[in-house]
């Protein structure tokens, strides 16, 4: 059994409380938040700790808090020649506090309180500056997912750059699609059957060949009809910007 430790009490930090306590062969031994009541519900009160002088040594400890946090939160941690990871897709692994062994556990995937995810189909990326860590990091990863990859930071950087693009970025554009929704007293509802297909073809076609639309066709009455349509300014913008980066991306192909 592997002994962990968890770091903070935000999305992934909870997801990640609930996936190891429900495993065997996982031993959530503490969690540490400045705030217990957030995590009260879902991990037992006497494994909450909210000070660093009362961190156990463990196997690993898992620091899952913002990014701007990581290194002044590895700093604290009253130990050496510890394993220590982060779950940060863009944060480099030499954040990390030197008097400890590095490491990185990041599940991508987008964390919601309120929503329960499926650990099980979540890649994580593990990286570690020896064999040893890696495993243990592997071991604790396949106990809670069927996708595993060793990433370097270089890598995770450009993974994270990546998902915000076809998360972040996407669900952005929902946003926009309900606005407009909204403004012409239409339910969102509709779209989401189209929603649903995009996202499926997807597992199935590359991104090229799911590509659809007036700027794949290059249907230009079509693009400015839309455009005129178009009345609030940074939904104009950002309609230009997407059909040029299609068609140039047509033309490069």
């Amino acid at each position: 059994m592997i002994q962990v430790t968890i770091i903070g009490s935000g999305n992934v930090a909870r997801h990640l409380i609930k996936a190891f306590s429900e495993k065997a062969e996982i031993e959530l031994v503490q969690v540490f938040s400045r705030k217990p009541h957030a995590v009260a519900n879902i991990v037992n009160t006497t494994q909450i700790i909210s000070e660093y002088n009362q961190l156990q040594p463990v196997d690993l400890i898992i620091i899952a808090v913002s990014d701007d946090a990581i290194a002044t939160v590895s700093n604290q941690i009253p130990f050496q020649n510890q394993l220590v990871v982060h779950t940060s897709g863009s944060v480099n692994i030499d954040t990390l506090n030197a008097r400890n062994r590095k490491g990185v556990f990041y599940p991508l995937q987008t964390f919601s309180k309120s929503k329960t995810v499926d650990f099980k189909i979540i890649p994580i990326c593990l990286e570690a500056q020896n064999e040893s860590d890696y495993k243990t990091l592997e071991t604790v990863a396949e106990s809670i997912s069927n996708v595993i990859y060793p990433v370097n930071s270089e890598q995770r950087k450009a993974l994270h750059v990546a998902a915000v693009f076809v998360s972040n970025f996407v669900n952005h554009l929902y946003q926009m699609g309900n606005e407009i929704c909204i403004e012409n007293h239409l339910s969102f509802d509709i779209l989401k059957p189209l929603i649903q297909e995009t996202a499926h073809k997807i597992l199935t076609l590359s991104p090229k060949e799911a590509q659809t639309g007036p700027a794949k066709r290059n249907d230009t009455q079509t693009i400015n009809a839309h455009l005129s349509f178009l009345k609030e300014e940074n939904q104009k913008e950002i309609y230009k910007l997407l059909t040029k980066s299609i068609i140039d991306h047509g033309k490069k192909l």
